[in-house]
């Protein structure tokens, strides 16, 4: 997975989810738009992130490891067990 670039600036932060409040829009591929990175942030609990391209990768998140989400790369995320987290867009 790719670090976020240093000379980014966030823009906007979605409100907390858990795994019975988050948009189920997050469950199935979806993508940011060009030039828009997103950091997901885990207060509690796991998720998993897939990113669909250039080739499926499968990380699990927690409290410890972040997820990024690259502009236009489709991904997806999946609850294991109860998890509470945030996503935060930068450009």
């Amino acid at each position: 997975m790719k670090a976020l670039p240093v000379n980014l600036t966030a823009f906007k932060k979605t409100s907390e989810f858990d795994e019975s409040s988050m948009p189920k829009g997050l469950l199935k591929a979806h993508q940011t738009k060009e030039g828009v990175w997103g950091k997901i942030v885990i207060l509690a609990g796991q998720l998993q992130y897939t990113i669909s391209q250039p080739k499926t990768e499968k990380v699990i998140l927690d409290k410890n490891n972040y997820g990024v989400i690259e502009p236009t790369i489709f991904h997806d995320v999946k609850p294991l067990g109860e998890v509470r987290f945030y996503v935060e867009f930068y450009r």
